[in-house]
Order: C-alpha cells, then sequence, then structure tokens
C-alpha cells in the first residue's frame, strides 16, 4: 500500500518530547471513571492532558473538573460523536490515547507508548495487551483489574514486541495526530450510540498512513462493565448492520464481516434460551432478526437502531 507522507520525520518523532492527551468518552460511570482517573495519576508518564467526553456533567459526578490538566466536555450522546468531540479538543497534541471508561492501564501504559512512537515513527495506531477482558464475562471491578496487573507486571516488563493488526481495540488505542489532520479523519458518526465496530472502521482509515500495531508491553484491563451500555436489541441490529455498512465503504473486508456476524448470530441463537445473566441475548437475537428483514427490504442502515 503507497502511504501518505506525515510531514513528521523520523528524527524529530525519535528526538522530541511528544504531547500525549488521553481521552476518556463515558456515559453514565461516574464512579469507575474516578478510579480510573486516579490510575493515570499513577501513571510513569503522566499525561499532558486528560480530555473527559460525556454527555452531561452528572456523568462525571464526583470527578475534580479544577484539575488544571483536565477538561470535561459535554455534548450529544454516542461514542463516535463523543471520540470526535475529543478529537477537536486535542488537535494540536502530538498522540492522543483513547481509553474507554472502564480500561484500567498497568503503571507504564504511557511510557511504553511514548517510547514505540518515538522509536517507530511509521506507526499511526497502537493498541495494547488486554490482560483480561470482563466484556467476555459478567464483568470485572477495579480492585480485580489491579491485582490482576499487579500479578502481571514481571510479563509487562519482559517484552518490547509490537505485531502489526487490523485494528486497533476501541477500548485502549492511541492514535498520531499527524495522520489525523493529513487525512481529515474523524470517527464515523452513522455508527450510533456504542459504535459497535467504530475501532475497526478508523483503524483501517489510519492504515492509509503507516501501520496499525499491537504493543505488547502497553497492558491493561477491560473491566467489561454493564452499566452505561445499549439494549440488547440494539446491539444486535449494530451486529448485522454495521459490518455491512463497513464492507460497503471499503473498512472492512467481506470475509471479516462474515465472521463477526456468523459468530454472533449463532451465538444468540444458541444460547437464547439458556442465557447468560449478563447479557441479553433474546434482544440480541430479535434485533439480528430485526435487521435481517431490512436488509431483505433495502432498509438496512446503522442509524435505524436508534428507531428500536
Amino acid at each position: 500500500m503507497n502511504r501518505a507522507p506525515l510531514g513528521l520525520s523520523a528524527k524529530r518523532a525519535q528526538n522530541a518530547a511528544l504531547r500525549i492527551a488521553v481521552g476518556i468518552a463515558t456515559t453514565g460511570r461516574p464512579l469507575i471513571l474516578r478510579r480510573v482517573l486516579e490510575r493515570l495519576r499513577e501513571q510513569t508518564r503522566v499525561p499532558d492532558a486528560i480530555v473527559v467526553s460525556a454527555p452531561s456533567m452528572a456523568d462525571v459526578s464526583g470527578v475534580n473538573t479544577d484539575l488544571p490538566d483536565l477538561r470535561c466536555i459535554t455534548g450529544d450522546r454516542g461514542l463516535t460523536i463523543q471520540r470526535n468531540a475529543i478529537l477537536r479538543a486535542v488537535s494540536d497534541f502530538n498522540v492522543v490515547i483513547f481509553l474507554d471508561d472502564d480500561f484500567v492501564p498497568s503503571p507504564r501504559y504511557l511510557e511504553v507508548v511514548e517510547q514505540v512512537f518515538q522509536d517507530a515513527p511509521d506507526v499511526v495506531v497502537g493498541t495494547g495487551r488486554v490482560v483480561a477482558d470482563g466484556i467476555l464475562g459478567p464483568g470485572l471491578d477495579v480492585d480485580d483489574a489491579l491485582n490482576m496487573l499487579r500479578d502481571d507486571g514481571s510479563a509487562a516488563a519482559s517484552t518490547r514486541e509490537i505485531v502489526d493488526v487490523y485494528n486497533a481495540y476501541g477500548c485502549n488505542m492511541a492514535i498520531r495526530l499527524d495522520a489525523v489532520r493529513a487525512g481529515g479523519l474523524t470517527f464515523d458518526e452513522t455508527l450510533p450510540l456504542y459504535g459497535w465496530l467504530e475501532d475497526v472502521d478508523f483503524s483501517r482509515r489510519m492504515a492509509a498512513y503507516g501501520r496499525i500495531v499491537k504493543i505488547s508491553a502497553a497492558r491493561g484491563v477491560h473491566l467489561g462493565a454493564k452499566s452505561g451500555r445499549q439494549s440488547g436489541r440494539r446491539l444486535g441490529y449494530s451486529q448485522v448492520a454495521n459490518p455491512l455498512y463497513l464492507v460497503r465503504k471499503g473498512t472492512c473486508s467481506r470475509r471479516k464481516a462474515l465472521k463477526l456476524m456468523s459468530r454472533n448470530l449463532a451465538a444468540n441463537v444458541a444460547k437464547t434460551f439458556r442465557p447468560e445473566p449478563y447479557i441479553d441475548r433474546a434482544g440480541r437475537l430479535m434485533g439480528n432478526i430485526r435487521a435481517l428483514l431490512d436488509l431483505m427490504g433495502g432498509r438496512l442502515s446503522p442509524e435505524r437502531v436508534l428507531n428500536l
């Protein structure tokens, strides 16, 4: 693939200090958010700024918004909308690290990311290693995450490997802003609410400007908190509508889209009558079916999820 120049020389990338911001889009999790913000202040390399994007000030209740390096902005709800607000707020930084409001980073997370982005100027997106992901189960609490990261400390210090990947995992995603500026890139607001697969879409558009990599030593735990998430019916609709939209857009391969849809549909069918207590399988299946009917009727669109 031919890659457009970033206008950032290798010498500058290796020798100049980077200005790094952390961006967090949050909804309905102020207690968890406060714990994550505490964790960011314990980093071996603290962020130069933290920008929290929320639908209302109630979503950041209890957060000390008077801190000089913290900015809280409010606006419309939706992951892609909120992340675009963060992009506008950090437009003069070198790197923004998007973290979910329930992602707990290891103490050296920012330090490791900075080192990779300085040493490898062709890297435009980096995603860390998720030591444990509560999204695959009932969820984890912050104390669980801290214990896991404490036990994982020796492994985190022992590897400096980076490997190329198809896309970053949106719960922790570092973005080189020179590439964003070069392409005039934003998150696609056609993907509403939870914005399922926004990480795939944004990663593949960033791939025109450099490498997408996994950074093994940048580690963390994704709590997979169940509060603040969209309904099962809406997620089920997005499980069909969003991959097909990205195929038409050219940011997701047909093979990957088919794999995602078939895996989710099969899981929803198989587990509807004996669902996990923390997953609305019946709702997801109903959303899947509604999306397939809309597909046959020529009405399928990610934004139709707003009518469910």
